[in-house]
């Protein structure tokens, strides 16, 4: 069945088909009509499902892993400075190894008050130990929640996922949308059945005081369930796009790369308009690459490396800055990078930050930009993009 959606009703349908047991969110703009479209689903009796409703995005992800804890498939969704609230919560899903599914639709973080896309709200929990997907359309929402379950709940890996949609760009925009038969996920989707969870007739002990003797171990396991979890999105993906005809390209999504000599790397709904821009760029003889890093947890190491080989100079386009040094996409793949004996010339742009507009002549300046410095030399390692105001050009 095809519809015409917006993002967060096929973030709705994604849940739904994925089967949960157990729902429990609060509302924020712009993600409020997930949970609403979810709530009509389990009202009208197409989902048979506990949803709760609670005081907190706090109280939500508690609820998840108080389901998820007695082996019960949960889902959430928030946003911003509701994920913010989550954040002591998210920690303890990972360390507790509970594959809770969650969609955050991405917005700036206030002040000033901003309901518009930005990626500082996800970034700022790179590091509770939640895999994080980086959705383009509406298509990619639903089919990323359901390979999220699939991936998250295999038994070597066992950690939360939490895809994204851009705020407005996905959230509220409609596109036509392939909704999976219920048979086909199901069959794709087998149901939770973990081996250890909450029982009283088979007790164990869940989250308790460690020494330091042991802890370091727990942290490494949940690394090594990170490595596991690079190979197994790709083989997930694979495994979708038999059953139902697509893929996303695992970990990092190709386009036009294989004879670049310039490579733009973008994510979420940046990249759309960066794909346009390399087919007309390529249409004027230019021989210039998209990479879409889809996952940037686990971060796809291996796959940069490669990607990096043979090209003059790579452009990071990034929706966010993370007050450190540059912006997190750069900083990841400049780590990646450093140490190759085949290390292209690099340059990170800060585009669309709080819900500005990202248009083909923007991407279109990055690129003369990137190619400029190839050849000249670097202006300066990072650019603020279409900065007005005082320290703008613009």
């Amino acid at each position: 069945m095809r519809k015409v959606i917006t993002g967060n009703h096929a973030a709705a349908y994604g849940a739904k088909l994925s089967r949960p047991g157990v729902i429990a969110a609060y509302p924020i703009t712009p993600q409020t009509t997930v949970v609403e479209y979810i709530a009509d689903f389990i009202a009208d009796g197409e989902l048979d499902c506990k949803f709760i409703k609670v005081e907190s995005e706090h109280s939500a992800m508690s609820a998840c892993i108080s389901a998820q804890n007695t082996g019960v498939r949960s889902f959430t969704a928030s946003s911003a400075h509701g994920l913010a609230l989550m954040h002591e919560m998210l920690m303890w899903a990972a360390a507790a190894r509970l594959p809770i599914v969650m969609v955050n639709i991405n917005r700036a973080m206030g002040p000033p008050w901003s309901i518009w896309a930005d990626h500082q709200d996800s970034i700022a929990q790179r590091d509770t130990g939640w895999m994080q997907i980086y959705c383009e359309n509406n298509q990619e929402v639903l089919d990323t929640t359901i390979m999220s379950y699939r991936v998250s709940e295999s038994s070597d890996i066992l950690m939360p996922s939490m895809l994204t949609e851009d705020a407005f760009y996905l959230s509220h925009t409609v596109e036509p949308v392939d909704i999976p038969d219920q048979e086909l996920v199901d069959e794709f989707l087998p149901s939770y059945e973990p081996r250890y969870k909450l029982d009283v007739d088979e007790p164990y002990g869940f989250g308790s005081l460690v020494m330091p003797d042991n802890f370091l171990e727990f942290r490494y396991l949940m690394a090594k369930a990170y490595d596991t979890a690079k190979e197994r999105i790709v083989e997930v993906d694979r495994e979708f796009e038999k059953t139902f005809g697509r893929s996303y390209g695992g970990l990092v999504e190709h386009y036009r790369t294989e004879d670049a000599d310039y490579l733009l790397v973008a994510s979420g709904t940046n990249s759309s308009t960066t794909r346009e821009v390399v087919d007309q760029l390529r249409n004027e003889g230019e021989k210039v690459g998209m990479a879409r890093v889809r996952v940037f947890r686990p971060f796809p190491v291996d796959d940069v490396r490669a990607l990096a080989k043979g090209v003059k100079a790579i452009g990071v386009i990034d929706r966010t800055y993370t007050y450190g040094a540059f912006g997190p996409f750069y900083t990841e793949i400049l780590a990646a990078l450093y140490g190759q004996e085949e290390r292209p010339l690099l340059k990170n742009y800060l585009v669309g930050i709080g819900g500005r507009d990202v248009r083909p002549r923007d991407i279109r300046d990055v690129y003369k930009n990137l190619v400029k410095v190839s050849r000249e030399g670097l202006d300066e390692e990072m650019t603020w993009h279409g900065l007005v105001g005082p320290g703008g050009d613009a």
